[in-house]
C-alpha cells in the first residue's frame, strides 16, 4: 500500500526529529539535513542526497538507524534506498539578506551551481570575501613574488608546488591573496572543492569532533577536498592534538595530489611551538614572503581605494597618509575610510588639517619615537655582538653587516639625517651611511635570511 505524499512527508518529519535527537545538531546538519524523501515503493522508501560522497557516507554510518526509525514510524517500511539527485533537482540556496553583493561560501564542490554550498562541506570553512580578488590587490615590489605564486596556484589544475606558504606581518595581504586564490579557482575550475578557514577554526572543528566522538567524519571531510587553505597556522603552536591531526591531514592531501595553501606571520623555520616534522613539511613547497609596504606601494593602495570609494582625495592628503601610516595596509585603508566618511558627514573638504584632526589617535600611535640607541641595542642583541662594535672600525662581515642593518633601520625608523646617523656610528661620514642603506636594500632582495632578520627587528622596534 502506497501512502499519500503528505503522509510520507509527515513520517519523514518525525524520522528527522528522531535523527536530530540521537546524533546531535552538528552531525544532523552536516549529513542528514540534506536528505529528501522521494517516494515509497512497496516496502522501500526512496530518498535522495546531493552528492555521491554524501550517499556513501550516510549508507555506511547512518543507513541502519534511518531504516530502523522509518520502520518504527511506519511498520510497512522494510528498507531504504539512497540515490544522488540530479543537479537540476537540487534546492538552490536562499538569497542572502544583503543580496546587493552576496558573499559565497569558501567551499565549492563538483556539481554545485555558482554560489551553491556543497552540503557535506557546509560548516567547514569561512566565506570568501568578494572584495578580496586578484583584481583588487595592489601589486608592488614587496609582494610581487607572493602574488605571482598565488596566481600560479590558482590557475594550475594540479599543484605546481605544495604547499604554497605565504608569510608576512599583520595587514600585508596574506588573507587577501588566499581569498583571491579561492575566487580564481572558482572561475577557472569551478568543479574543484575548495576550503578556506583559519587555523583557529580548524582546531575548533577538530575539538568539536573529539567531543562528539566523531573524528572520522572530520578526517573524511578535510581529506576529501581538492584545495585546502589554512590561514594563520601559527595559531596551532603548542596545541599537540591539533598539530597531530593537521600533520596527518597535510600528508593525506599531498599524497593524493591535492593543493595546500598556508599562511603565517613568520617563515616555517621561525614558527616556534610547532613540531619539527610540521615545520619541515611547511617548507616543502614554495615559501613566499610579503615584505612591509614601501611608500610607493602605500600611495598606490590609497589611490586604488579612493577610486573604489568614488571620492576625490587630494594627492597631498594621500601622500601625507602614505608617509605617516606605515605599519600595515589594514590601518592605511581604515584611515582613508575615516577621513572620507568624516568629510561626508561634516560637509568639510578633505585636507591635511582635517586628516590630522580625524586621525589624531592613530597618528599619535605612529609617532612613537624609536631612538638610534634602541636600534643599536636591538641589533646587537639579535646578532650577538658587542655594543662597541656599532662605532668601531672593524670591517669583519660578522660586525660590519649588523652595523649596516642598524644604519638602515635608523634611516627607516627615525627622522635623523644621514650626518646625524653617521655621528652615532663612530662619527662616520654621511656617504658611508648612504652606502650601508643601499647595500641592505640590495641584499634584502637577494638574501631571504637577511630580509627576515631586518623584518623581525623592525617589528620588534615598532611594537
Amino acid at each position: 500500500m502506497i501512502s499519500p505524499s503528505s503522509d510520507l512527508q509527515a513520517q519523514w518529519a518525525r524520522v528527522r526529529e528522531m535523527l536530530r535527537a540521537e546524533f546531535g545538531d552538528t552531525a544532523f546538519g552536516t549529513w542528514l539535513k540534506p536528505l529528501e524523501v522521494s517516494r515509497l515503493e512497496g516496502d522501500r522508501v526512496v530518498m535522495t542526497v546531493p552528492t555521491q560522497f554524501m550517499r556513501d557516507w550516510i549508507v555506511a554510518h547512518y543507513g541502519d538507524r534511518i531504516r530502523s526509525m522509518w520502520a518504527g514510524v511506519n511498520p510497512a517500511v522494510r528498507s531504504i534506498a539512497l540515490s544522488v539527485r540530479p543537479p537540476e533537482a537540487r534546492t538552490p540556496p536562499a538569497p542572502a539578506a544583503d543580496a546587493a553583493r552576496p558573499a559565497v561560501s569558501a567551499v565549492a564542490s563538483a556539481g554545485c551551481e555558482p554560489g551553491e554550498v556543497a552540503p557535506e562541506f557546509e560548516d567547514m570553512g569561512a566565506r570568501l570575501d568578494p572584495r578580496f580578488t586578484f583584481d583588487s590587490f595592489v601589486v608592488g615590489k614587496p609582494n610581487e613574488f607572493a602574488v605571482a605564486a598565488a596566481e600560479k596556484v590558482a590557475a594550475s589544475p594540479s599543484p605546481p608546488f605544495n604547499p604554497l606558504f605565504l608569510y608576512g606581518g599583520v595587514g600585508l595581504g596574506k588573507t587577501h591573496l588566499m581569498h583571491a586564490i579561492g575566487w580564481r579557482i572558482r572561475e577557472v575550475t569551478p568543479g574543484r572543492r575548495v576550503v578556506y578557514l583559519s587555523a583557529e577554526k580548524f582546531m575548533y572543528q577538530f575539538v568539536r569532533a573529539l567531543r562528539r566522538k566523531d573524528t572520522m567524519s572530520f578526517k573524511e571531510l578535510f581529506r576529501s577536498v581538492d584545495v585546502l587553505m589554512v590561514d594563520d597556522v601559527q595559531f596551532i603552536s603548542g596545541k599537540e592534538s591539533t598539530q597531530e591531526e593537521f600533520f596527518h591531514t597535510f600528508n593525506a592531501l599531498v599524497d593524493r595530489g591535492r593543493q595546500i595553501v598556508i599562511s603565517a606571520d613568520r617563515s616555517p623555520a621561525d614558527l616556534s611551538g610547532l613540531e619539527e616534522r610540521i615545520r619541515s613539511r611547511l617548507g616543502w613547497g614554495l615559501v613566499a614572503d610579503i615584505h612591509p609596504t614601501t611608500y610607493e606601494l602605500r600611495l598606490g593602495i590609497l589611490q586604488t581605494k579612493a577610486e573604489k570609494l568614488g571620492v576625490e582625495v587630494p594627492v597631498r592628503v594621500m601622500e601625507f597618509l602614505a608617509a605617516r601610516i606605515t605599519s600595515n595596509v589594514r590601518e592605511l585603508e581604515g584611515a582613508l575610510n575615516r577621513i572620507v566618511h568624516h568629510a561626508s558627514f561634516s560637509g568639510r573638504p578633505i585636507s591635511i588639517d582635517t586628516a590630522r584632526e580625524v586621525l589624531k589617535d592613530l597618528l599619535r600611535a605612529h609617532d612613537r619615537r624609536v631612538t638610534i640607541e634602541e636600534i643599536q641595542r636591538a641589533v646587537v642583541e639579535h646578532y650577538g655582538i658587542r655594543m662597541a662594535d656599532m662605532s668601531s672600525s672593524r670591517r669583519a662581515r660578522a660586525v660590519a653587516r649588523p652595523r649596516q642593518v642598524a644604519m638602515y633601520l635608523a634611516k627607516q625608523l627615525t627622522t635623523r639625517s644621514l650626518p646625524e646617523i653617521g655621528k652615532r656610528f663612530g662619527n662616520r661620514d654621511h656617504t658611508t651611511v648612504m652606502h650601508a642603506i643601499r647595500q641592505i636594500e640590495r641584499l634584502c632582495e637577494e638574501d631571504r635570511s637577511l630580509a627576515e632578520d631586518v623584518e623581525v627587528l623592525r617589528r620588534r622596534l615598532q611594537s
